[in-house]
Formats: structure tokens, sequence, C-alpha cells
């Protein structure tokens, strides 16, 4: 496999940046500099700015997608030092000798839609500030919600703690009928801030009762039960690759 490629396959970095990287002698190969275009087998040592790094060759670079609904009480980290359940532990015994990874991250009171994969480019691809897919939620809050609140969701506002939040695409799906009930919010964000949408509706005077993931980009979690796992089809994967800006195709095969 090109240089290149397994940096990119192993959540290093895009890449574009490997071949930067590259250029500057920041990766060596067995001690040595590498070179643009090289390839790397599994028993090579690679370091990249003194780092040594895992490159997943053989097996693991057959990707698998998993799109997991994560219950409550689940962290959505590969490991966890209080000793609580992962969204690992949720991956069905035919993928536990890949090596997964969540894409993002789900708070622990949160529920709903996230990607586990080995695909190291993609996961750096979503990840990165730049290429943020848009996340669809359903948010359910105490009370009756008022259009100047939704107004502020969608013109951005700042948070309490001084961060900015883009403007956010607010619908009302149930409206509360007094204000003993709940309404329950469709909102579409194209940020990922820490507990963003927990924090924009205390912000606003609204308390979340439920925050359910049910979208990421083109996928819609439909059809998975709260803590299974399904493999993505081809189709789902195609078109999610196509969104992240990733050629199912050409950028595979080099």
């Amino acid at each position: 496999m090109r240089i290149n490629k397994a940096l990119a396959v192993a959540g290093i970095c895009s890449r574009r940046a490997a071949d930067e990287l590259i250029a500057s002698g920041a990766v060596l190969v067995n001690g040595a500099p590498a070179t643009p275009g090289m390839q790397v087998n599994a028993g090579d040592n690679v370091q990249v700015q003194g780092r040594t790094i895992h490159l997943p060759l053989g097996k693991s670079t057959n990707f698998a997608y998993l799109l997991c609904n994560k219950p409550k009480k689940v962290v959505s980290t590969a490991s966890d030092p209080q000793n609580r359940r992962t969204v690992l532990d949720l991956v069905p015994t035919e993928f536990s000798g890949e090596r997964l990874y969540p894409v993002g991250r789900l708070d622990y009171d949160s529920e709903g839609l996230i990607l586990l994969t080995n695909d190291g480019e993609l996961t750096h691809r979503l990840t990165h500030p730049s290429h943020h897919l848009p996340k669809t939620y359903r948010v359910t809050v105490a009370g009756p919600v008022d259009e100047s609140q939704l107004q502020t969701f969608r013109a951005g506002m700042t948070l309490a703690e001084g961060e900015a939040v883009a403007p956010v695409d607010v619908s009302i799906v149930q409206e509360a009928r007094n204000s003993e009930d709940t309404t329950i919010l469709e909102m579409v964000l194209i940020q990922g801030l820490n507990r963003q949408i927990r924090r924009m509706c205390r912000d606003v005077g609204l308390e979340v009762k439920r925050l359910v993931r049910i979208g990421l980009g083109p996928l819609r979690l439909r059809g998975v039960h709260p803590g299974d796992c399904r493999q993505l089809s081809e189709k789902e994967t195609v078109t999610l690759l196509r969104a992240a800006g990733l050629l199912a195709g050409s950028s595979r095969t080099e």
C-alpha cells in the first residue's frame, strides 16, 4: 500500500496532509525518510514526527461500516477508565476481530446513531472541522417552545461559555398541549461542540428531556433497535463516502 494511503487508513491525517509530511521529512520508514508514492508492508516500522505508527495493513483494510443505535448510559468511546459500557460492546460477534472505532461522539445520556468503522480516512474526514456532515436530532424538551426561542437557534447564538454557535435548522415535530406536556423538536447541526444542543436549550430556558440523533449526513436511524448495530448497505456506504468527498471506487484502489 502507498505510504500516504496507509497513513490515511490509520487515521493519522488525510492523504494530502500525508504527502506534505512526507515532503517535509517527518515520515520515516525503517529509519529512512519516506518518499512520495513508496509502498509499505505490514512488517515496516513507520514513524511520523518521531512517533511510531501502527499501520492497519492486511485484513483491516477490508473496511467495515456499522450503524449503531446507542442507548443512554453507554459511552461513545473505544474504552472507558470507569469501566462503563462502551459502544464497542454493541458490536456483533462477527465483527469482533476488526479494529473498529466510533466516528465522533454522542453524550453519555444521549441516544441514537453513531457510526463505527475501521476506515481511518473516512474517520478523519468526518471529524475534521472543515468536513462536518449535518447531524439531525430529535430533541424532547419540557413545556411549550415559543417562536423567539426558535429564532435564536436559527439566527446563531453565543453560549454562556462564550462559544459561537452557527445557525441551526430547527422545526417543531410535536407541540406541547400545555405547560405540563413536552415539545419535540428536530434540529440539524453542522458543528460538533461538546453538549451543544443541551447548552443551547439551557441558554434559552428549555430543559432537555430526551436527545436522539437520527441522522448523520445521508444516513438515517431506521430499523435498528436501541443497543443494536447493522452493517451499512453498499448503497449507503457509497452515498456516505460521496458525501464525505471520498470516491468509493478510485480512491480505494490505489
